[in-house]
C-alpha cells in the first residue's frame, strides 16, 4: 500500500540535565511528529517542557515516546518487566508529557514505543499488552493511536483494545527479509549513506517497498516515516529527505 501524503516523524527530547543529543529546534522545522522522550531512557521536565512549547508552536504533533526504565542503556537494553509494572510505566510518561503538552496548549497525540521496548513488542505478546494496557490508562478517554511496525503483536493488541494503530518505516535503518528491523548490534543495521537514506524513504513512500539486508524487496506498508534525530548528520539528512518527497508529489503531513 502506498499512500498520497506521509508524515515525517523523529525522536528529540533525547538529551538530560546538561547533556544534550538531538537538535530538536533544527528537526522541528522539517518532521511532522515528534517523538518526544518521557525521561524512562532520556529527557527530564525541562526538556520536555521545551520540546512542546516549541513543538506546539511550530503545529508539530506531539508523541510520547515511551520506554524501559533505563537511563543508562538509553533504553536500548531488553527487559523483563512485569506486565502490571510496565502498564503503570507506561501510563506514568505519557501523563508526565500530557502536562507539558497541554500547558503548550497542545495534547499527547500518539504513543511509540522506543528502542528496545519498540522491537520486543514487535513478538511479544504479553509485552505488548501491557504496553497497550498503560496507553489506555494513560490516555483516559482520549483513544490515541500507537505508532509501531507493521504486523507488530502490539499493532495485533491495540487494534484488538480499539486504540488506533498507525505503521511506520524507518529511512535509516536496515530490514530484514521478515520486515523486521536489523537488531543494532548487527553490521550495516544503521544506514549511514545520505542518498541511500533518500534512496530508500522515497521507496517506501511512494511503492511501499525496501531492499532488505539479504538483498531482498521487503513490502513497508508505512503511514509515518521515522529518521532518528541521533544519526550523524539528522537535520541535513531530514531535510533532504522532505525535500526528495515533495518533489515527487509526496504530501507531507502528520497523520493526526
Amino acid at each position: 500500500m502506498t499512500w498520497a501524503s506521509i508524515d515525517l516523524n523523529a525522536d528529540l527530547g533525547e538529551g538530560f540535565g546538561r547533556w544534550t543529543l538531538t537538535d530538536d529546534d533544527a528537526l522541528l522545522s522539517v518532521v511532522t511528529s515528534a517523538n518526544v522522550a518521557c525521561g524512562f531512557h532520556a529527557g527530564d521536565a525541562v526538556t520536555m517542557r521545551r520540546v512542546c512549547e516549541r513543538a506546539a508552536a511550530r503545529g508539530v504533533r506531539i508523541g510520547a515516546q515511551v520506554s524501559y526504565r533505563d537511563l543508562a542503556g538509553f533504553g536500548r537494553r531488553s527487559m523483563d518487566v512485569p506486565a502490571d509494572e510496565l502498564a503503570a510505566e507506561i501510563a506514568y510518561q505519557i501523563g508526565a508529557l500530557e502536562v507539558f503538552a497541554r500547558a503548550a496548549g497542545s495534547r499527547v497525540s500518539y504513543v511509540k514505543p522506543h528502542g528496545a521496548l519498540y522491537n520486543r513488542v514487535v513478538r511479544d505478546e504479553e509485552q505488548a499488552r501491557a504496553v497497550v494496557e498503560g496507553v489506555l490508562l494513560g490516555g483516559g478517554d482520549e483513544r490515541l493511536p500507537v505508532l509501531g511496525l507493521p504486523g507488530s503483536r502490539l499493532h495485533e493488541a491495540a487494534g484488538k483494545a480499539g486504540l488506533p494503530v498507525v505503521t511506520e518505516a524507518f529511512g535509516d535503518r536496515a530490514y530484514t527479509a521478515d520486515g523486521s528491523l536489523l537488531p543494532r548490534g548487527r553490521e550495516g543495521a544503521v544506514v549511514t549513506d545520505p542518498a541511500e537514506v533518500v534512496e530508500r524513504s522515497l521507496s517506501m513512500a511512494r511503492f511501499g517497498v525496501v531492499t532488505s539486508h539479504c538483498g531482498r524487496s521487503v513490502a513497508v506498508r508505512a503511514r509515518s516515516l521515522c529518521l532518528h534525530g541521533d544519526t550523524p548528520g539528522a537535520v541535513g539528512l531530514a531535510r533532504r529527505v522532505r525535500a526528495q518527497l515533495e518533489a515527487a508529489g509526496v504530501r507531507v503531513e502528520a497523520f493526526v
